[in-house]
């Protein structure tokens, strides 16, 4: 059996997907990983998780006519050479150009992960109505003869099959993406209070909020702590770095860069924080869970399956600076609370979102196990 795994950022294969190719490997495929512009040490590393590695192109942000028929035709190229028996492929570039492209090479199984909706799914202007139309549109070609589409949250899959991108007769959910709880070890608390954000500095994963929201907080509590990791993002959300680096200089936030190991930074902080205005299931929050970490996210879809409410963490409104720094007092004020909603986390994560448990879920989906 051949499987092709199709992302767009050549990590993302190994620390979103890296156990996903190894297990199918070990029911047998064999593997294909494709991602975009992958440097020599990546194609190297990549053989440990999987048999092979093909690049290809694809313009990750925005759409161009060219750009995107050249990855129309590259994929199609290399379905007809490879021959896959299975294609996954996860995030809307992959999704989209992936199942047109799979469609063109009579490749026979195409199964999409949604992982999330993404900020073309996103309420705005006339212009912004436009994309979601032709976004959407894109999506019902590329799925029309998709074997399975398999979501994060129950939210996400409504909202295609209510907007007639997919039937529900197709759909199948799994819980995110999960988490490797030998990776991600529980860890003590650190007696402090210290907040933490781990995200791409995009404006609709809250990160101005969570800046306002600790200027308040930190009006009343100087002491305390409120780090920021993540990378720049091109993407028209994108947060300019001369902002971010505004609010470092100030003394307000500690913004740490990006990083190839989230686990010190986790381990740092006592309460994890992620004000997002969507997800499909947030990796992150589950990374925190799975080392014994409080949670105050938002209510919405993906984070607000993280979190039950006063027992591992709080959900609060999306873009709601206000909800969010009481909250924030509330942990400073509750300190004696956490080492049990840490405890909580972590018993979520191995119940839920354990990798090895969605792994196996993917798999039978996929009906490379019975």
């Amino acid at each position: 059996m051949k499987v092709v795994v199709i992302g767009a950022l050549p990590m993302s294969l190994i620390r979103f997907r890296g156990l996903l190719l190894k297990e199918l490997g070990d029911n047998g495929a064999t593997v294909t990983a494709m991602a975009s512009e992958a440097d020599a040490e990546f194609q190297k590393n990549i053989t440990n998780f999987a048999h092979d590695y093909v690049d290809y192109p694809v313009a990750r942000n925005g759409l161009n006519p060219l750009k995107d028929f050249k990855t129309v035709s590259s994929l199609v190229r290399h379905f007809k050479r490879i021959k896959p028996d299975i294609i996954l492929a996860y995030t809307i570039k992959p999704i989209i150009w992936g199942g047109i492209a799979a469609r063109f090479a009579k490749s026979p199984k195409f199964y999409p992960l949604v992982t999330g909706l993404g900020y073309a799914f996103q309420p705005g202007g006339f212009l912004k109505s436009l994309l979601i139309l032709l976004v959407r549109n894109l999506y019902k070609l590329a799925l029309k003869e998709a074997k399975g589409v398999i979501f994060q949250n129950p939210d996400n899959m409504r909202v295609f099959i209510e907007q007639g991108i997919v039937s529900e007769d197709k759909c199948h959910l799994v819980n995110g993406s999960g988490v490797d709880l030998a990776h991600f070890e529980a860890e003590p608390l650190p007696n402090k209070p210290r907040f933490l954000l781990i995200a791409r500095l995009l404006a609709d994963k809250g990160i101005r909020e969570y800046y306002q929201a600790a200027e308040i907080v930190k009006r009343r509590y100087p002491e305390a702590e409120f780090h920021l990791v993540g990378p720049e993002d091109p993407s028209p959300d994108g947060i300019n770095i001369s902002e971010v680096n505004k609010w470092h200089d100030s003394g307000i936030i500690h913004y740490h860069g990006s990083t190839n190991d989230v686990r010190p930074h986790i381990k740092a902080c006592n309460v994890f924080v992620l004000p997002s205005y969507h997800e499909g299931m947030p990796r992150t929050v589950l990374e925190a869970m799975a080392t014994g970490r409080p949670i105050l996210t938002t209510n919405v879809p993906g984070c607000k399956e993280t979190v039950v409410n006063s027992e591992n963490g709080w959900l609060v409104k999306k873009a709601s600076v206000d909800e969010l720094a009481d909250r924030m007092i509330w942990f400073i004020e509750n300190l004696e609370n956490l080492d049990v909603m840490a405890q909580k986390s972590r018993k979520m994560a191995m119940d839920k979102f354990d990798v090895h448990k969605v792994n196996a879920e993917l798999l039978k989906i996929m009906e490379v196990v019975k």
